[in-house]
């Protein structure tokens, strides 16, 4: 116990020392973001918050875990995404040349690791599904649609951060729930190294003339971190938790990403374009603060996270899974693609109802 404390203590400490130290040197060298008619944030912002969880994370697993093959693939693959995420920081990489790479390391993650989605549960009750080598490119496009997910979900203050917490916390707990004990401290540490870059970047105990942003480097260094340990955690002999499960400790990054790539093509657009579509610009437009769009967003995520786990430990039931995260889904879909219409009609029967009790 005590030695996971130092651990997570540690973490938290190189991620504010990382932050404090690459500061102003990221306002010399230019790794800022300024704003444009997609980002409405006031001044040159560093983004050196994901470099700085990296380097924490890096360092507490190299120094506390073996030098094993599950742990060295994820830190080279790791470090490969975050180098990536720099210079995409730095110059605006195009968006097939970023995902011609993410495919490169997903690739590597999987050999690295030796392990790939090749169990997807009992989906329709009829046993395990097993899909052999077909796993190799599903877990490719796991791994980057994983990445995705959390680089398309980070348009306001804390929102990644926020949402990644949820989901390592989640992980953490199936992880103990199936006396995995030593993996639950892998997302732990995750969380303890997200933390100093949250208070940084909300301006929270007093640093809030120190804004910082996480940066492409960090959202993706997430995603692949996210996926990593869904794989080690569903995959494999010491299964922990199952696929389905994952789904919903990633809901709404995930379902975020899909509805709004769907809504992209139908549109006769990339899927790959940036816009101002996603879930919190909507709550933004419907009139909610930032702050109240990140704590109704978190706790969309938390309590479907929390779905997700109640029907792992109680109902056990992977198809009743499956079916309830289809509804989840779909209902979201047609909320987000018809929220306008929505409250037009919900404008309408409220002054009707106004005009009725007069």
């Amino acid at each position: 116990m005590n030695t996971a404390l130092t651990i997570l203590v540690l973490s938290a400490i190189i991620t504010w020392l990382g932050i404090v130290i690459m500061n102003p040197l990221a306002v010399k060298v230019g790794l800022v973001d300024n704003p444009n008619e997609r980002k409405k944030h006031i001044g040159e912002i560093p983004l050196i918050g994901g470099i700085s969880i990296f380097l924490s994370v890096f360092f507490s697993i190299a120094v506390f875990y073996p030098a094993q093959n599950i742990f060295l693939s994820y830190l080279i693959c790791a470090f490969i995404i975050v180098v990536l995420g720099v210079v995409d920081d730095f110059c605006d990489i195009s968006a097939k040349f970023r995902l011609c790479a993410q495919v490169l390391i997903a690739l590597a993650m999987i050999t690295g690791l030796d392990l790939y989605i090749i169990e997807l549960g009992d989906l329709f009750s009829f046993g395990n599904i097993n899909i052999g080598f077909w796993g190799v490119p599903l877990t490719v496009v796991a791994i980057i649609a994983a990445i995705n997910a959390y680089n398309m979900i980070d348009g306001i203050d804390g929102l990644a951060g926020s949402l990644s917490v949820v989901t390592f916390m989640s992980i953490a707990l199936l992880f103990v729930l199936n006396n995995q004990i030593d993996f639950s401290l892998l997302p732990l540490i995750l969380v303890a190294a997200i933390i100093p870059y949250m208070i940084f970047n909300l301006g929270a105990i007093g640093t809030k003339n120190k804004k910082i942003f996480m940066g492409d480097a960090g959202t993706m260094f997430i995603g692949l971190s996210v996926v990593w340990l869904l794989i080690l955690g569903t995959q494999g002999d010491s299964q922990s938790f199952k696929p389905v499960t994952a789904l919903w400790i990633i809901g709404i990054p995930l379902m975020d990403m899909a509805s709004i790539m769907v809504r992209r093509i139908k549109k006769g657009q990339s899927p790959l374009n940036a816009d101002r579509d996603h879930l919190h610009h909507i709550f933004m437009r419907l009139g909610f603060s930032s702050r109240q769009a990140l704590t109704f967003i978190t706790f969309m995520a938390t309590v479907m996270a929390i779905i997700g786990i109640c029907i792992e430990v109680f109902v056990k039931n992977d198809l009743f899974s499956l079916l309830l995260f289809l509804v989840f889904f779909t209902f979201y879909t047609f909320a987000l693609n018809h929220v306008w219409r929505i409250i037009r009609v919900l404008k309408r029967t409220r002054i009707a109802y106004l005009r009725k009790s007069k």
